[in-house]
């Protein structure tokens, strides 16, 4: 580094600078959309929590992604509906490096639970005569597990290696959250090989959980191609459906932005698909688990009809 050139110890966030006038509809929309997330997956897991039909290996799952998703959004949106009613929008290194660490592990424990989830399926589906050995509660419990582990632990290196690098300039960041490749353009030092393994790490833990998935729901549709009956397949089908849906929206933007090759990158890309993976995504979960799932619907009838509040009225 250059003798001139004093470390930062703050950041400012840029994204919404240009958009002043409609920074309060902005932050009615993200607010809406943010209680609507975090209530959404809470209901979810109380349902799943106060019904003993659904106590099995895939709601097992689902309620830790319902889980992960509230603080998935509550990593990010809080802060940026601040920032969107205040004039100064900046962070400290230390608060973007807190906001930095949730939401990378977060990330990748999804990508690793969403494969889990799918393999789930795969044995339910290929392999029903052996579902409850293969998927007993430790079975659940020992994959759950090493889905967080995986993303605490390569995410917490990766973090803190790319924290380490020295920030210097305005630290304006073209961003409204503390991601990776913004937070990474801020550094006084060639950042060339940083980025190599910030891509390699990309390609090994999104693809091979994408890959996995893939070959998953492969031997599901060979398998579903060979039940005899239209009902039989349909069946077979609905029970995956939602979970293909959130993979196909989660992955799609995952690897649009993270796999991408850098001369690609601009800001208004990056902000807007940053947007689908932190808010619109994670807000369309708890949709797709409630209206196309009849078990879990029929689940919520059950328990609004056992509410003493409307008995009594």
């Amino acid at each position: 580094m250059s003798g001139n050139k004093s470390l930062c110890t703050r950041f400012t966030f840029v994204a919404f600078s240009s958009l002043a006038e409609l920074q309060p509809v902005l932050f009615l929309v993200f607010l809406i959309l943010y209680l609507f997330t975090v209530g959404g997956n809470l209901i979810i897991i109380c349902l799943i929590g106060l019904t003993p039909s659904l106590h099995t290996p895939m709601y097992f799952f689902l309620v830790n992604l319902s889980f992960l998703e509230a603080c998935y959004i509550t990593s990010v949106v809080p802060l940026m509906l601040v920032h969107l009613l205040a004039e100064t929008k900046t962070i400290s290194v230390r608060g973007c490096a807190a906001q930095m660490y949730v939401f990378t592990i977060l990330g990748l424990t999804e990508c690793c639970l969403l494969a889990a989830m799918a393999y789930d399926r795969f044995v339910a589906i290929c392999h029903p005569l052996h579902y409850t050995l293969r998927m007993g509660p430790r079975v659940c419990l020992k994959l759950a597990a090493a889905c967080w582990t995986t993303g605490v632990v390569v995410e917490s290196a990766q973090t803190t290696w790319i924290l380490s690098l020295p920030f210097c300039g305005t630290g304006k960041i073209q961003h409204f959250f503390c991601d990776i490749m913004p937070v990474v353009k801020l550094a006084c030092v060639d950042t060339s090989q940083n980025e190599i393994v910030l891509f390699a790490v990309s390609v090994l833990f999104i693809m091979s959980p994408c890959f996995l998935i893939l070959c998953s729901y492969t031997r599901i549709l060979v398998t579903i191609l060979r039940i005899p009956s239209a009902a039989g397949r349909r069946k077979a089908f609905s029970t995956c459906s939602s979970h293909l849906l959130v993979v196909s929206l989660f992955f799609g933007t995952a690897l649009f932005t993270y796999l991408q090759p850098k001369t690609a990158h601009t800001p208004e890309t990056d902000k807007a698909t940053a947007l689908m993976y932190t808010v619109v995504t994670p807000a369309l979960n708890p949709v797709i688990y409630t209206l196309r799932n009849k078990e879990v619907k029929e689940a919520f009838q059950r328990v609004t009809q056992r509410n003493p509040l409307r008995q009594m009225a």
